[in-house]
């Protein structure tokens, strides 16, 4: 059904690309991503953004007169006929064919990335389309206008627009679709547990391509789950998961991440973390505003994940297992137990780590260990008891 198709629309690649060419630090990447950006805006004839793009006091890319007049032709023919069908309909057809005139005129302004008249009409096809369904899929074609233009009060009015219509009676697909954009919002938002949660929520019955490719969902899922997830969970969730297994063999910095954390390889997790933070995590629109934050937090859960299996350890064996020099090690925990991060103390005469009782990691593990000697006594006493009827 028409009703159930939905469009690629803004085309979000775009507005990527774009945010690379804006980063000067990420100049290795320019080239790939001026190619891509201007294929984007070739094939949707995207004449307003590409105008948008040109005319700034430092062009992100290089302006082609004849391409913009001849999208900006493309783009007036194709309006035109648009607003014509628009007239007849309202003329002589029903509320259906009306809809349908009106949803075809936004999302064509929608698609050539021309904001406020899109939002403006997206908003007109709203008020005049009858069928939930429908009217859901507009909402979200104008959440995602709003992540394409780095709206986030559009966004946020989207959310929470579609929110209660789904509540109405949405269907299972758009309840999952809906997921991934709340999913995406929140980790944009630097709530990656509860953004995390969202996308292994959506991570077997994925279908919101026209927001995210299939390798970006999964990369975020992995991202926020590798800050957030306990070791059990790491586990069942993400390693062990079939969606992020047939994934990972195109994501290879990924996969070492999670592994190398699970598996104790702390020398291999701080090799990873580095390149995720280069390869995917600063190159992201979503995710470099929080890339030191993400980082600073994946080296505290490293920390605290080996300090907890002992009660102290050599700043020179930290530093080993770690792969890194002694006084960086020393220097890092030093400014993570200042601020309260870790619950450790450094002997510095003995270049000594020593974890405090006050730990919740210890205090869990020391009243593991007392339940576990008191079930010992327990056990040995109704032993000795059996032996005394026995003999």
């Amino acid at each position: 059904m028409a009703d159930d198709i939905v469009l690629p629309i803004p085309n979000l690649s775009a507005a990527q690309n774009l945010f690379i060419l804006s980063n000067p630090s990420l100049s290795r990447l320019h080239d790939e991503a001026r190619d891509a950006a201007l294929k984007a805006i070739k094939e949707d004839e995207m004449a307003p953004y590409y105008q948008l793009a040109t005319s700034s006091s430092k062009p992100l890319l290089p302006l082609d007169s004849s391409l913009l007049a001849s999208m900006q032709e493309a783009n007036a023919a194709t309006l035109k006929s648009l607003d014509e069908a628009l007239e007849s309909a309202t003329a002589t057809e029903g509320e259906s064919e009306i809809s349908d005139a009106l949803k075809a005129r936004a999302n064509f302004l929608t698609r050539i990335g021309e904001k406020d008249k899109a939002i403006e009409a997206q908003k007109l096809a709203l008020e005049k389309t009858p069928g939930l369904g429908s009217r859901i899929d507009i909402v979200l074609t104008l959440v995602r206008i709003g992540y394409f233009w780095n709206d986030e009060s559009l966004v946020v009015w989207g959310l929470d627009k579609a929110e209660k219509l789904i509540e109405e009676g949405g269907d299972w697909d758009r309840r999952n679709r809906l997921k991934v954009y709340k999913g995406l919002q929140l980790i944009s938002n630097r709530q990656f547990k509860r953004g995390g949660e969202l996308l292994l929520d959506a991570l077997s019955t994925f279908t919101a391509s026209e927001l995210l490719s299939y390798n970006e969902f999964i990369s975020l899922t992995v991202v926020a789950g590798a800050l957030t997830l306990g070791r059990v969970d790491l586990k069942k969730k993400l390693i062990n998961s079939p969606e992020v297994n047939q994934t990972l063999p195109e994501l290879p910095v990924l996969g070492d991440l999670v592994k190398s954390l699970y598996e104790c390889h702390y020398d291999k997790f701080f090799r990873a973390l580095a390149l995720v933070e280069q390869d995917l995590l600063l190159p992201s629109r979503v995710l470099s505003p929080h890339a030191r934050f993400y980082v600073r937090e994946m080296r505290i859960l490293a920390y605290a994940q080996l300090l907890e299996s002992y009660r102290s350890l050599t700043l020179e064996s930290l530093a080993q297992a770690f792969g890194v020099s002694v006084d960086f090690v020393d220097s890092e925990l030093s400014r993570f137990i200042s601020t309260g991060r870790i619950h450790a103390s450094i002997d510095k005469v003995h270049s000594v780590v020593e974890t405090t009782k006050t730990s919740e990691a210890w205090g869990k593990k020391t009243m593991q260990f007392e339940q576990v000697i008191r079930q010992g006594d327990i056990l040995l006493n109704e032993v000795q008891r059996l032996s005394k009827v026995l003999y």
